[in-house]
């Protein structure tokens, strides 16, 4: 049976799952199925947040999902802040910050961080974000090989700069390019990029 692969810009106010299954809870909330015609086996490699957006991967070999979520591959990130952030804080990012997990301290693994001059060239954000016009931000690309629980929130928030926009624009080598949010593209065979 030949694996099917796709690469999506998952919008701000969706969860990085397929349904809702039998959970009522979740039955008002947003789903992938709503933005492509997958295949019933489909299934999202790792997660974005509901209120994160950006590259997401889905594929209908289980071993190929697992073996990227296990691999440490690289997940970079464009990270808008409130307040503009010091290079104090860039180092303790890179070096690895103590946030919780869980219900335990957890310490992050060490990681790139470049602080952007600019805001990169992204479609605008989801209104829903309420991004104040009042205060400053600043804007920093990380690159992970970790994916703890809202590791990046939590990050960013432990040196005292909280996220109030995230978005994923790479796994390994597959780049989220000129994408636009809610879209979807096959991709041929994920094999080569990991």
């Amino acid at each position: 049976m030949q694996q099917l692969h796709f690469k999506l810009y998952k919008p701000v106010g969706m969860l990085s799952q397929m349904t809702s299954g039998e959970d009522r809870q979740l039955r008002k909330k947003r789903f992938l199925s709503e933005l492509h015609d997958f295949p019933k086996d489909i299934m999202p490699i790792g997660r974005l947040d509901e209120k994160s957006e950006g590259l997401l991967l889905l594929t209908t070999d289980g071993k190929l999902s697992d073996t990227i979520n296990r691999s440490g591959v690289e997940k970079e990130y464009l990270v808008q802040l409130d307040d503009l952030i010091t290079n104090e804080a860039i180092i303790k990012l890179t070096e690895g910050v103590t946030i919780g997990l869980f219900g335990k301290k957890y310490t992050t693994k060490p990681c790139k961080v470049t602080l952007l001059k600019e805001p990169p060239p992204l479609p605008d954000a989801d209104v829903k974000l309420r991004i104040g016009k009042h205060r400053p931000t600043s804007w920093i690309s990380i690159i992970i090989k970790e994916g703890k629980f809202r590791q990046i929130r939590k990050m960013t928030a432990a040196v005292g700069f909280p996220t109030v926009r995230l978005v994923r624009v790479r796994i390994g080598d597959i780049a989220l390019n000129n994408m636009q949010p809610k879209e979807v593209a096959p991709i041929l065979d994920l094999q080569p990029f990991f």
